[in-house]
């Protein structure tokens, strides 16, 4: 498994959690924030578009901002689902990233 193989799985869970925020809690945010930065991460993920090494460090950046947004989310609801959920598989795919 590649860190591209990585990134397109976890683009994929992103998009699934923004449609179980909406159908679960009518949430139009979620949808709409999970579908921007699953584009931004089909750009960088987008062999040809960027540089091997500028589409990663994109990609880990637009990561590590979600990061940044499902542990906000997470402090101040004090619920694991949905924004836990999606910190604890955002550090994964981070993290398997780096290793693979």
């Amino acid at each position: 498994m590649s860190h591209y193989t990585v990134l397109w799985v976890y683009i994929i869970l992103l998009l699934a959690g923004g449609l179980f925020g909406f159908f679960k809690a009518g949430s139009k945010v979620s949808l709409i924030t999970s579908a921007v930065a699953a584009a931004a991460l089909v750009l960088a993920a987008t062999r040809g578009l960027f540089t091997p090494a500028f589409g990663k460090l994109l990609a880990d950046l637009i990561m590590a901002a979600l990061l940044v947004v499902f542990a906000i989310r997470l402090a101040k609801t004090k619920k694991f689902m949905p924004s836990g959920l999606m910190l604890v598989i955002t550090i994964t795919a981070l993290a398997l990233r780096h290793l693979l």
